[in-house]
This record gives structure tokens, C-alpha cells and sequence, in this order.
């Protein structure tokens, strides 16, 4: 049982291992991007620069489109703040350092451009401590015209303070008959407008722009890393899973941050331990989206921006999420037990028959068994954690019913022994992830989807045999040996006992 509760160095190392990589990318938009090019490019206020390199060096270029997008901002009557360009900020594998730093930016940017047909100026960093290499690349949102649009006016033309276009030299006139300051007046035949950018282009605006982008950025980093470890994975947001947040330099909520991002880990083994439970993965969305996304989205309506309400939020989920857990279980332990004693005897029922040659296998349903020794170990150890849960909750009921003055030494004890209990079951949920990914798979929902494929198509192949019987063997045949009537019966007990104890075929029966 020690080997369940708690996880040795040797397996934290493991599991620190096996665990999946996800990518880093962040965007946000530039309101001054001369001012951000001048940053991310200079010696003094960088701690360490690598290389820089932009598809369109000319420093009039930048401008101009500063100016393209001010000036469009102004004419839109929009309300808010102009927005000059974007910045996409790409974390790299440590692995990638060891790469000639110029061919490396070089080629993130030229590929980008080759991707998105719009220019780019990046800068390859570290921060002052070397733990977090990577890329700043600023892009454009226009196009630069291969020809420049002119417009010349036909007749005088009159602006307001603000810019826009009035119809009648009266309304840019002051009281004196004299044009007020900040308007103007362009003479026919000279030019009111050039254009030498395109309109912004609209990809960009999306919110699935930022997601296309890390799939983009992940795909280049995956085809330059020189060993397996460093690949790494978008997170897949409609996974039942969350993803945990970064924490940038000098961040201010760092503290916050970190708070949430151990109640967001405590969610996704809570999420293990249900998928092997046998909870669906539908139910577990469903609880996602209704106790999560859902009360942030009403809490933000209701409260504003509120960090500190997270963690709150997900620990009633998780609440939730275990009892659901904890329905099955129960429920899942009665049912299997009166199954077990159908399949028992439908099995010794089966007419036993002689086997001349029998189907293939195919290579995943030869994998099936060695799955299914992770499956019962998966098993054993949520099994092992209702039975510390169960223990838990006795606690709580006699700490409960234990007042009194004279009893304050015994709720003492009570309170520690929960508490050593709940860090037991807390270690005990971790080492369901520890237990798939030294087998190489992510997580839980990645091997489940594995062994459940593979056993459908081991029954597929148990389901041939007994067709190629029933095709090929004479009836008047006599009736096997003991030997092989024991290993179709065990053949058969382990097919429909699989079925039996399928947590989702139990909940179905229930």
C-alpha cells in the first residue's frame, strides 16, 4: 500500500519527465510600435540580446504605418485607442539555444511572413537569470502597396478640428468669418489622400488567430529540436483539463498566480482520477463548463476582474467532480459484483468447441493486454484512494460529534489525522498521471482512448473466432479437452467481465 500513498523521488522524477510540454505564446497590441521596436532591440535595456532580424529593416516603413493606422483609427470615429501593430511573444525550448542565434531568428520570421504574407521585426532574448529563452516578433497589419492609391480632389474640400470631412466652408468658420484652428482646406486638383498600406487584415482581429499561431510556432519548434523531450504540445482547450498559467518577470500577481495554478493542478488530478473511475468524459465537461466557465463568466459580470474568486471556483468543482467520483463508485461496486456472477455462469454454460486455425490479431489488440495491466493498476490505485477517502470522512464524522472541553486533545488528534490523510490522497492522485506517463502516454484521457480502441478490436478478433467456429467446425465433433475448455472460458470471463466492469456500461445499467 506504501508504494500508492506516497510518491518516492525516484517516481517525482519520472513523472517531472514524462510530463508534457505545452507551448508558450502570447499576443498583445502595440499602441506605440517604434517605441516597442526601440525596446526589444536595445543592449541597455535588454539583459541579454541575441540577434535581431526584421523582413522590412527600413525604419520609414514602421513609421509610415504607425501614421497609416492613426490616421484610419481617426477617420473611423471609433471609440478607444489606435492600434499600430501586434506582438506575439514565443517562449523556445532551452534546447534551442545552441543553435547560431542569427539563423534562428531568421528563420521564425521569414516563416512567418512566408505564413501570413505581412512583415515582421523580431529579437531573440534571455532574461537576466537564462531561464526563459525567447522570441519578441512584432507584425504588421497591412501590406505595403506595390502602388500607392491617390485621390485628388475635384473640387475644394473642408475639414473639421477632428479631421472629418464637412460639406461647406461655413462650418470650419469661427464667429469673425475666419477658419478655426485645427481645420483646413484642400484646393481642387491637389491630393486629399494617399494610401500606401492595404486595409488591416482581418485574420488578425479573431480570437482563433492566437490559437492558429501556437499550432503554427509549435510545429517550427518541434521541426528544430534535437531530442524528444523538448517537443512540445498546444493545449487543447476543449480537453476537460485547464491549462496553467505562466509567470512573467516582475509580475506583480505572481503570488496569485501561483496559488491558482495549484488549484488548476489539484482540477486536472481530479480529472484523472474520474476519467478512471469510469466518469465520462461528456459528464466531466459538462462540469467544466457549468461550475467553471460559466460561474467566472457570471462572477466577472457580477464582481468585475477578480483573480482572487478563481480558486474558489474551482475547489467547488472539484467538489462536485467527486462526488460524481463517488456515485459511481459505489454504485459501480454492486452492480460489477451481481454481473460477475452472471458472466460466471454464462461462461461455464459455453459449449466448448475445437479450434483449427483462428483469426489474426491485429497489433493493437495485441497490445490489449499489456493496456489492461495499466488499466487494473489504474484501478487498484483509485481503489486505494476511495478507501483512504472513505477513512477521511469517518474522521470528519467522529471530529464532528466530538465537543466538549474535556475533548480537545482527541479533536487535536482527529484534525492531524485528516490532515496526514489528505496529503496522502492528494499524493495518491498524482501518481495515477505518474502511472501512464511512464508507459508514455500524457496523461489519463491519452490512454484511455488507447486501451479503449484496443479493446474493441481485441473483442472484434474474440467475436471472429467464434464465428470462424461456428463456420468451420463440424457438429458432431467431440467436446474439447479440459485444457481447452479452460482457455476459452478464461477468454470469455475476461471479455465479458472488461464489459461488465466498463465504468460507463455500469452507469448505463444503473
Amino acid at each position: 500500500m506504501a508504494a500508492f500513498e506516497e510518491l518516492n523521488v525516484a517516481d517525482k522524477k519520472k513523472e517531472m519527465i514524462a510530463m508534457p510540454r505545452h507551448s508558450f505564446i502570447q499576443m498583445t497590441k502595440l499602441h506605440n510600435v517604434m517605441g516597442r521596436i526601440d525596446y526589444i532591440t536595445s543592449t541597455v535595456k535588454q539583459e541579454n540580446l541575441y540577434a535581431i532580424y526584421a523582413t522590412q529593416p527600413l525604419r520609414s516603413f514602421w513609421k509610415d504605418l504607425a501614421k497609416c493606422n492613426r490616421e484610419e483609427f481617426a477617420k473611423s470615429g471609433t471609440i478607444g485607442k489606435y492600434i499600430e501593430a501586434r506582438e506575439l511573444i514565443i517562449a523556445l525550448p532551452e534546447g534551442l539555444y545552441h543553435y547560431e542565434h542569427d539563423y534562428l531568428i531568421k528563420h521564425f520570421a521569414t516563416d512567418f511572413k512566408k505564413k501570413y504574407g505581412v512583415d515582421c521585426y523580431a529579437a531573440l532574448h534571455h532574461n537576466k537569470r537564462k531561464t526563459n529563452f525567447h522570441i519578441h516578433l512584432i507584425f504588421a497589419e497591412r501590406t505595403k502597396l506595390e502602388k500607392p492609391v491617390v485621390k485628388v480632389a475635384s473640387r475644394n474640400m473642408f475639414y473639421d478640428e477632428r479631421g472629418k470631412h464637412v460639406r461647406t466652408k461655413k462650418e470650419i468658420l469661427d464667429a469673425s468669418g475666419d477658419i478655426r484652428n485645427g481645420c483646413k482646406i484642400i484646393r481642387k486638383g491637389e491630393v486629399y489622400e494617399k494610401k500606401e498600406f492595404s486595409i488591416k487584415v482581418d485574420r488578425f482581429k479573431k480570437d482563433s488567430f492566437l490559437d492558429e499561431a501556437k499550432v503554427f510556432f509549435t510545429n517550427e519548434i518541434n521541426q528544430l529540436v534535437l531530442h524528444e523531450e523538448d517537443k512540445l504540445k498546444v493545449f487543447d482547450k476543449n480537453s476537460p483539463y485547464l491549462a496553467t498559467k505562466k509567470i512573467g518577470k516582475n509580475n506583480p500577481m505572481e503570488e496569485q498566480i501561483k496559488a491558482d495554478n495549484e488549484v488548476r493542478q489539484e482540477w486536472n488530478r481530479t480529472v484523472d482520477r474520474a476519467i478512471v473511475s469510469g466518469v465520462s468524459e461528456e459528464d466531466i465537461s459538462r462540469i467544466k463548463k457549468n461550475e467553471i466557465t460559466e460561474k467566472v463568466r457570471y462572477s466577472i459580470d457580477l464582481y468585475g476582474d477578480r483573480p482572487d474568486l478563481l480558486a474558489s471556483i474551482i475547489k467547488l468543482a472539484i467538489a462536485v467532480l467527486e462526488l460524481l467520483i463517488n456515485r459511481i463508485m459505489l454504485a459501480a461496486v454492486g452492480v460489477a459484483e451481481k454481473m460477475l456472477d452472471i458472466v460466471s455462469e454464462e461462461s461455464r454454460n459455453i459449449e466448448a468447441k475445437t479450434y483449427p486455425t483462428m483469426p489474426t490479431m491485429s497489433p493493437l489488440a495485441k497490445k490489449y493486454l499489456s493496456l489492461q495491466n495499466i488499466y487494473d493498476e489504474l484501478q487498484k490505485q483509485n481503489e486505494a484512494i476511495f478507501a483512504q477517502e472513505h477513512k477521511r470522512s469517518e474522521l470528519e464524522i467522529e471530529l464532528s460529534e466530538c465537543n466538549g472541553a474535556f475533548k480537545a486533545r482527541k479533536r487535536g488528534g482527529l484534525q492531524n489525522q485528516i490532515y496526514e490523510l489528505n496529503k496522502q490522497i492528494d499524493n495518491m492522485k498524482r501518481y495515477l498521471s505518474s502511472i501512464v506517463q511512464r508507459h508514455g502516454y500524457d496523461n489519463v484521457r491519452d490512454f484511455y482512448s488507447t486501451y479503449y480502441a484496443a479493446k474493441g478490436e481485441y473483442a472484434d478478433y474474440v467475436k471472429d473466432v467464434e464465428e470462424w467456429n461456428v463456420n468451420h467446425v463440424k457438429k458432431n465433433e467431440n467436446i474439447p479437452t479440459e485444457e481447452n475448455r479452460t482457455d476459452r472460458y478464461q477468454i470469455g470471463e475476461e471479455r465479458d467481465k472488461n464489459r461488465y466492469m466498463d465504468r460507463n456500461y455500469v452507469e448505463k445499467k444503473r
